[in-house]
């Protein structure tokens, strides 16, 4: 914590480091009041750079003693470096001796102590908290590690790589030995020391080799570790055999920690997982926890080639290993799916994630490029832009070579920089240079301004149909606003993926004018790759309705001025299942934009509710795709395209849409309910959670209809299904429906609930999550909220209680954290402070909730301003928190 900002760190000013550490030895005498670290380090001076005083990062540690080949050597301690400003000439032996306190580490950044364990996270900057080292990614060293423990609180001693030595110490203490043969950044350093208990599994790779699996948890857990174990064996598989990326450790090792910043860490062999991510039975968990354990376990092996054999050259290459592992964990839990139905499920969560998440960031005061050009604090960069935003341009490369021209490309990426840091360019020529005949190798200069440049660009698209020649031509343009620091924005390259429907919903095949007729399709991929372009069509034997952006083929708004008629042929017929759920939720979405002008209340005209009624009942639609349709687009997503946003009023045309839909189609949500229950033993697959994700919505509006008309009959009926459910999924879901209608009945619902998982905190989430994310009405749930800050199981010390309750009524819940008394910028501002002085990481996702202030209408705007300035205003915030508010400030 100190006085005013930092000095930005700028990409431009990149320079290779003076030094390089080849191999490092480290030693741990583990005690949580005063961790004993020596490290010995083989230090080489960069050829290529002008040597001087070696300055190793360090933060929250006390050096004991610095030996150069093995002599005293003269250092000093300046801010957070140490400094030897003499180092030997040529390369020498560095060994320091310092000490690190794990028990007072709030931060949960370096080592620090949960449960009576000890963990570390070193990224992005932690291992600078354990000992005095270059501490930047593209410092790559052989490890080896040896942890020494009282043997009776610490029967297990993890660290990287493989076992190679372990036993029996004076004074009930043990060691153990670890090697790990591959060199890798400090960020990947890990060390466990615990009582826990493991599953293990051993399989055999394609290449003939056995490799040991093991998910370590505390003790009592393990029953809640095979869905994890599963989902691990079948990343190996998936990954070998997708991009033929085998395992290469003799083991492969997760660990559940309670305590954690993120929601796993792929350190090298031996990934620390939140145990959100890792602990699951159908007691437990919800058929979306299974589905984020798959997917989260996916992306954290997958990281062991995309990330740790070939790492970032610099932070700001951060999406080189992210965005990149956030695309391999969607394929993978695409093809996990099965069904081209579940396939297109997850296709539009993701995407509906990237448009609640990313562009708001996009056009908030924290814009930044996939690629950032400067930060103060790099934790505030790990971000949905540098994530899911560098995922969808991932997506694009594949789009623009082909599925097989990608796995070529990423051979070739493999080839060339295995055991390397390199950069975000590195990746794309290589994928160019493996496809050299493709639109990626022909646009690749234009191309590679997704990474360099913020915002999210407009794509407009207008057709005009000529019935003499039978010509269709679509004009598309694009245009991209100024973002913080970027005034001028160049065009980007945009594959537009695209078919044509008749009025009456058949596919028309596509021919371009000058084109053999043998090139005809009924859907193909268009690149935009200047600001505005025309494609004629020929062959057209009637006014078509254009079906654009299909599979959300790039990151863009589109606007076509499609009109309603149009959007329910799509609805109706599109054959891109991503395209038909968007013409769903732009024809709710229109309806909702214009109460929300007008001031006026919400009233659903007869033809919307029969397309919704029409979605329902359909015959062979899958139920969790009927649900994504039939859900009305989020607060969140509502206010995006508003230039002055009134959070209330938003809220009240949703809930009144949400209300109708209940009520006019009370009939068939009875049907839903009754015909998508499951029956016997529960699994989470797709087709049984599909099946749940249908009827627990029904059983929610089933209890809004009768609670608004006073009947108690579906309530209860909600009351004795949380009652007798076999799983959380469903427990949860009736529980929800209960809240959501604000039934008298959800109170006791609520104390059963907590009840019965009082002793399980992940579950205890789902509680705090549960009450503080339920529609506002007459400000009740922000005064639950605000109580439950004095709930004896509520604390900001676990990073995921304080999520679960501050962070979703700030987030997630924008009617009941916009109010216009200003309590909620009130609560904000008091709970980013606090959590700052323990937690600056965390503290700083918090204060994000405020970044799109600036759109807000008056009273929420001037309010909102001053709570931001209130927390500014501190003497005393860390880098990440100051960072935050300056720059919302300055929007």
């Amino acid at each position: 914590m100190r006085e005013g900002i930092a000095q930005a760190i700028k990409r431009a000013d990149y320079a290779a480091p003076a030094y390089w550490i080849r191999s490092v030895e480290l030693t741990f005498d583990l005690d949580p009041a005063r961790t004993i670290v020596a490290s010995r380090m083989r230090v080489e001076r960069n050829a290529s750079g002008n040597g001087g005083a070696l300055r190793l990062h360090g933060e929250d540690i006390e050096p004991l003693r610095v030996l150069a080949n093995g002599q005293s050597v003269s250092f000093r301690v300046e801010g957070r470096e140490l400094v030897i400003d003499n180092p030997p000439e040529g390369d020498f032996t560095l060994e320091i001796r310092n000490t690190c306190a794990p028990e007072k580490n709030t931060h949960l950044s370096g080592l620090y102590t949960s449960g009576g364990g000890f963990f570390t996270q070193c990224e992005a900057e932690g291992f600078r908290r354990i000992t005095y080292f270059l501490d930047r990614p593209d410092v790559m060293a052989v490890y080896t590690v040896t942890l020494r423990a009282n043997k009776a609180r610490y029967p297990v001693l993890l660290s990287n790589g493989n076992l190679v030595e372990q036993g029996e110490l004076d004074n009930g203490r043990h060691y153990a030995k670890w090697h790990d043969p591959f060199p890798k950044p400090s960020y990947l350093f890990a060390l466990v020391a615990a009582d826990l208990v493991a599953r293990e599994q051993h399989v055999r790779t394609r290449s003939g080799k056995d490799h040991l699996l093991q998910v370590w948890v505390r003790r009592g857990d393990l029953d809640k570790t095979e869905h994890a174990m599963n989902s691990l064996i079948a990343s190996v598989v998936w990954d070998e055999a997708r991009f033929r990326l085998p395992l290469d450790l003799e083991r492969f090792m997760i660990v559940a920690v309670g305590d954690f910043n993120m929601g796993a860490m792929e350190n090298k062999g031996l990934n620390i997982f939140n145990t959100k991510y890792v602990l699951a039975n159908a007691a437990t968990a919800t058929d979306s926890d299974f589905a984020d354990i798959e997917s989260v376990v996916g992306h954290e092996y997958f990281h062991n080639w995309t990330g740790n054999r070939i790492t970032c050259r610099d932070w700001f290459q951060l999406s080189l290993k992210e965005g990149l592992t956030v695309f391999r964990d969607q394929e993978f839990s695409m093809d996990m799916a099965g069904s081209a139905s579940a396939r297109a499920v997850k296709r539009i969560l993701d995407v509906r994630t990237l448009r609640e998440r990313q562009f708001p960031e996009d056009a908030g005061t924290m814009a930044h490029p996939v690629r950032p050009d400067e930060y103060v604090a790099i934790d505030n960069f790990y971000t949905a832009t540098v994530y899911e935003k560098g995922a969808e341009v991932v997506r694009m490369m594949q789009t623009l070579v082909g599925r097989e021209g990608f796995a070529k490309g990423m051979a070739l990426y493999f080839e060339r920089h295995d055991g390397r840091a390199v950069t975000c360019d590195d990746f794309a020529q290589s994928i160019a240079d493996a496809n050299p005949g493709s639109e990626l190798a022909r646009t690749l200069p234009h191309f590679k301004r997704w990474y360099g440049r913020a915002g999210t660009p407009h794509l407009t698209a207008r057709g005009r149909y000529d019935a003499p020649t039978r010509t269709y031509t679509l004009a598309l343009e694009q245009h991209t606003p100024a973002t913080p620091g970027q005034a001028e924005k160049l065009p980007f390259v945009i594959p537009v993926a695209m078919g044509l429907l008749t009025r009456d919903g058949r596919p028309m095949a596509l021919r371009l004018e000058d084109e053999p007729a043998d090139k005809a399709a009924e859907e193909r991929v268009l690149v935009l790759d200047e600001a505005r372009a025309f494609y004629t069509f020929v062959d057209v034997d009637s006014e078509p309705v254009p079906s654009l952006l299909r599979h959300f083929s790039a990151p863009v708004r589109l606007h076509d001025g499609l009109s309603d008629d149009e959007l329910l042929v799509l609805l109706a017929h599109d054959p891109d299942p991503f395209n038909r759920w968007e013409a769903g939720q732009r024809t709710a979405l229109h309806r909702l934009l214009a109460a929300v002008r007008d001031g006026q209340p919400l009233q659903l005209d007869a033809a919307f509710v029969e397309a919704m009624r029409g979605v329902l009942r359909h015959e062979t639609l899958d139920p969790a795709f009927k649900d994504l349709t039939l859900t009305p687009p989020t607060e969140t997503y509502v206010a995006e395209q508003l230039d002055h946003v009134d959070p209330q009023r938003i809220h009240a045309a949703r809930e009144a849409m949400v209300l109708q839909l209940a009520r006019d189609l009370r009939a068939d949500w009875e049907w839903a309910w009754e015909t998508h229950q499951v029956g016997g033993a529960y699994s989470p697959d797709a087709v049984q959670a599909g099946r749940r994700a249908l009827a627990n919505p029904a059983l929610q509006m089933l209890c809004l209809d009768a609670t608004a008309r006073g009947d108690v009959l579906w309530q209860g009926k909600a009351y004795q299904r949380f009652k007798d459910a076999s799983n959380m999924t469903d427990r949860q879901g009736a529980l929800w429906a209960l809240l959501a209608s604000h039934s008298e009945m959800a109170d006791p619902a609520l104390q059963r609930f907590h009840d019965q998982f009082r002793d399980d905190a992940l579950v205890i989430d789902k509680w705090f999550i549960l009450q503080a994310a339920a529609p506002e009405k007459d400000g009740r749930v922000f005064a639950r909220a605000k109580a439950l800050l004095k709930h004896p199981d509520f604390t900001l010390a676990n990073p995921n209680r304080a999520r679960s309750l501050i962070r979703t009524l700030c987030g997630e819940n924008p009617a009941a954290f916009h109010r216009t008394d200003a309590a909620g910028y009130v609560f904000w501002a008091e709970r980013v402070i606090e959590l700052d002085a323990i937690n600056p990481q965390l503290a700083s996702r918090v204060a994000r909730a405020l970044d799109r202030w600036a759109t807000l209408a008056e009273p929420y705007r001037s309010a909102a301003r001053e709570a931001i300035a209130r927390v500014a205003a501190r003497a005393e915030l860390s880098d990440d928190v100051r960072e935050v508010v300056t720059r919302a400030l300055e929007s």
